[in-house]
């Protein structure tokens, strides 16, 4: 880019970097704010190693079988379970022993609205159930 002179030489040889200077600082603030967000940690509680065999290894219950079909209607163990029924239902089963829960083996049609399988999830959470697993087909 030649740009002229008041001077009358002929055209000027400098480069203009103001607009250069400009991008690289709203790069550089774009990367101040974005940095920050990566690095927010996640805190996810995993198994750790044990050496020492358990006293009394303790068979694990049969699994639970939750069905949620196409319509809306939830299945507990292949019988039809009203939503309200629910919770007392999971909660019975994690105070036969809190130590050895059954798993929550939940299956859930394509077809499904996502609005059961939360409420389904958020009354586990509320029973305290801590083994809950999801069946694919």
């Amino acid at each position: 880019m030649a740009f002229s002179s008041d001077s009358g030489d002929g055209p000027m040889a400098d480069i203009n970097i103001i607009p250069l200077c400009d991008v690289m600082l709203v790069l550089l603030i774009i990367f101040m704010v974005t940095a920050p967000q990566l690095s927010y940690p996640i805190d996810i509680d995993l198994p750790q190693r044990s050496t020492n065999p358990p006293v009394n290894p303790v068979d694990p219950p049969e699994p639970i079988r939750l069905r949620i079909d196409a319509g809306g209607q939830v299945f507990w163990n292949d019988s039809p379970a009203p939503m309200s029924a629910l919770r007392n239902m999971m909660e019975s089963e994690v105070q036969r022993d809190p130590n050895n829960q059954p798993t929550l083996e939940i299956d859930v049609n394509a077809e499904a609205d996502y609005g059961v399988l939360a409420k389904v999830l958020a009354e586990a959470k509320n029973a305290q159930m801590m083994k809950i697993g999801f069946v694919r087909n």
